[in-house]
């Protein structure tokens, strides 16, 4: 198939690219560099340099490229900041993708994968959460992905389209080749950071909050390997090219670990001590969040080759080595 991939210079979309481009599909790439990296897109990939909330732009993207399906990552990813600039996250996320979805339907492009989030959960009330547990996020960044889970189950009960929105848990990791990571400065994913405080690039790490109900008072979390989360997303893809039905999945490992536990993974791959500070709750954040995965693992056939904390950790302190300015 020839996939648009919008966000495909960002972390996430860049190792999508890759997982298409090595399984033979045609790929365009739209991206607006704010927080992508053009490097970081696989050459064998044609490049767009644009915005998904642009009609415009993708009016000439659609129509000069013969687009049989969209996956679509492009938006603003941090939760605290989602709370404090909550406009910012409704208009990157939420209405840009109301106008990406609108020009799949204007242009005929009937498959389309959505990047998601745990985050439409909130607090869940039972762990491991399943799709079918109450959504109520606690922040706007997840709302913001609601709506949009909302507003593609509407169309596909409107149009001829069919989706799958993945709802991702922590992603982490690099490519085990090399070939790209996460490379955004100023990120707050964990073990990005901790690999960062391990190579002296931070003074030290600090955890938020260390009284919460879990067993050592940290945020527990389902992590899981960018990588592996790629292979879903073209599982998904699969999927409805072969007539599955739309739907939400929860795209994660099904088990989770804590702060203090990825720490000590962190200290252990890289053999390095470094200070960790205790610091007051973040808004927004969940003191515990882990997928149920039975749905995923049943619809699409997906199996994790990456399951292994220390593997997700040494994969993520590589690309982390090789940064020279981040």
């Amino acid at each position: 198939m020839a996939i648009l991939v919008t966000g495909g210079a960002g972390y996430i979309g860049s190792h999508m690219v890759i997982e298409l481009v090595e399984n033979g599909h045609d790929v365009v790439v739209l991206d607006n560099l704010v927080t992508g990296f053009r490097d970081a897109v696989n050459p064998a990939a044609k490049f767009i340099e644009g915005d998904v909330s642009d009609d415009a732009t993708l009016d000439t993207v659609f129509s000069e490229n013969s687009i049989d399906a969209v996956i679509h990552f492009a938006g603003s990813i941090v939760v605290p900041e989602s709370v404090t600039n909550p406009l910012k996250y409704y208009g990157n996320n939420t209405a840009a993708s109301r106008t990406l979805i609108e020009a799949c339907v204007r242009h005929g492009v009937k498959k389309f994968i959505f990047s998601s989030t745990a985050a439409v959960y909130g607090d869940p009330e039972v762990v491991p959460i399943g799709e079918d547990a109450v959504l109520s996020p606690v922040s706007p960044y997840g709302t913001s992905k609601w709506m949009t889970e909302l507003m593609l189950k509407d169309v596909a009960a409107a149009h001829d389209f069919s989706y799958v929105a993945l709802r991702y848990f922590n992603v982490a990791g690099a490519d085990p080749e090399g070939r790209t990571g996460q490379s955004t400065a100023n990120a707050t994913h964990l073990i990005k950071v901790a690999c960062q405080a391990a190579l002296g690039r931070r003074s030290h790490l600090s955890v938020f909050g260390n009284d919460y109900d879990t067993p050592d008072g940290t945020g527990l979390r389902d992590y899981i390997h960018v990588s592996d989360l790629a292979a879903a997303h073209r599982h998904a893809l699969a999927w409805l090219d072969k007539g599955g039905e739309s739907g939400m999945m929860n795209c994660g490992y099904g088990h989770g670990f804590s702060v203090l536990e990825v720490i000590e993974s962190v200290k252990r791959v890289t053999g390095v001590d470094f200070q960790v500070k205790m610091e007051p709750r973040r808004a927004g954040d969940s003191p515990k969040v882990v997928a149920k995965v039975d749905k995923i693992r049943a619809s699409l056939g997906w199996e994790a080759k990456y399951d292994d904390l220390d593997t997700i950790v040494a994969h993520a302190y590589a690309w982390e080595k090789g940064l020279t300015s981040i």
